[in-house]
């Protein structure tokens, strides 16, 4: 028993002296329970809202300020025609309008109506926001009923909801565009890194290094039939969703063609990048599947808006690829956009392209 209880003591020691050991058991938990507690979660916090509002009177003052005080809405911008609001949603920034009537005042006995148009690409959170605005607004009629003292006798504000892109609120509309964004990206960065480090752990590399190729074209020749691969994922994934799921596809086939062509040579950028760093193919399946499957889903806005999670968490997500390709799709897919709209987005999967791939070369010939 000395000798066991000793044994276990070594074996403690090792743990203890381990500082990677003991990141992962203890580091890992808090991370994730913070990261699940800030990230899964249903409320919707300062949604972008767009508002049309040609009375400008003291009630639809007051009924703007009390929907953007209740911190579920930000006001974006104000429109000033209903010819503005499809400019506006395109620009993907608007989540929801609030439309008054040019005649909107809150009378006894006279009744108004205001219109609620969300954005229906992301279904569950156009139907969110649609609830709290009505809640917000029939709160809004109380108070006026308890100020006039007219009880009852106040009219009732009727609210019109308009579902724009989707208006049968399907659930796909949003899950396909977004799956797509998820296996581009784990695909491409996954198997690039693999084969790369499966190059190293065999020993095969040092061949390919003597060869009369540079190692731009080794990188390039090793992505190559990956990038072609996974472009025929995309396209599988597209046809799936028009064909099977009635996904529509309203913008330029061959702008969405370029665009996942792009998103891709960045998630093998990056895969490249993963196996400069890994010594072998499962420390580089560990490192692509942990540290870029779980950000992609949680942090992209993919399943969960980004704007009601904490600045921190806000910024860690603009440095996520799908980040920027998931309201791309989305755009060229659901609202027809095209690169007038998508230019922003476009470019900055241009400059992490080239920078994962400048930072790859880099440690390609240093490490190899």
């Amino acid at each position: 028993m000395n000798r066991f209880s000793a044994f276990i003591q070594k074996e403690f020691r090792h743990i203890l002296r381990d500082r990677r050991t003991l990141m992962i058991l203890f580091g890992m938990p808090v991370i994730q329970v913070l990261l699940f507690g800030y990230v899964l979660t249903n409320e919707i916090k300062n949604a972008a809202i767009a508002v049309l509002d040609p009375a400008k009177t003291e009630e639809s003052n007051a009924l703007t300020n009390k929907l953007v005080s209740s911190g579920y809405f930000q006001l974006e911008q104000n429109i000033p025609s209903e010819a503005d609001l499809e400019a506006a949603f395109k620009s993907g920034k608007v989540k929801m309008a609030v439309v008054f009537p040019a005649d909107f005042s809150v009378s006894p006995n006279k009744p108004t109506d205001i219109q609620l148009i969300g954005d229906a690409s992301d279904p569950n959170t156009a139907t969110t926001l649609i609830n709290y605005a009505n809640a917000i607004i029939a709160d809004f009629v109380q108070e006026k009923a308890l100020v006039t003292g007219s009880g009852n006798a106040i009219t009732s504000i009727r609210t019109e909801t308009r579902m724009r892109y989707n208006p049968e609120q399907k659930a796909v509309f949003n899950f396909v565009p977004g799956v797509m964004t998820l296996i581009l990206m784990l695909v491409s960065a996954m198997m690039t890194s693999i084969t790369i480090a499966r190059e190293k752990e065999l020993g095969t590399m040092e061949v390919l290094l003597v060869s009369p190729l540079k190692p731009i074209q080794i990188i390039l020749g090793k992505t190559a039939p990956y990038l072609a691969l996974t472009l025929l994922n995309a396209l599988v994934v597209v046809l799936v969703g028009i064909y099977i799921f009635g996904m529509p596809l309203q913008g330029s086939i061959l702008l969405l063609t370029a665009e996942c062509v792009l998103y891709m040579f960045v998630a093998l950028s990056l895969g490249i990048l993963i196996s400069t760093k890994a010594k072998d193919q499962m420390t580089a399946m560990f490192i692509s599947a942990l540290g870029l499957m779980m950000p992609t889903m949680l942090l992209s806005g993919f399943i969960f808006p980004r704007e009601s999670m904490p600045v921190p968490l806000q910024v860690i997500g603009s440095v996520i690829p799908a980040t920027w390709f998931n309201p791309i799709i989305k755009g060229i897919m659901i609202k027809g956009t095209g690169l007038d709209v998508l230019w922003k987005q476009t470019a900055v999967l241009g400059g992490m392209a080239l920078f994962f791939l400048a930072v790859s070369l880099r440690n390609f010939k240093d490490r190899l």
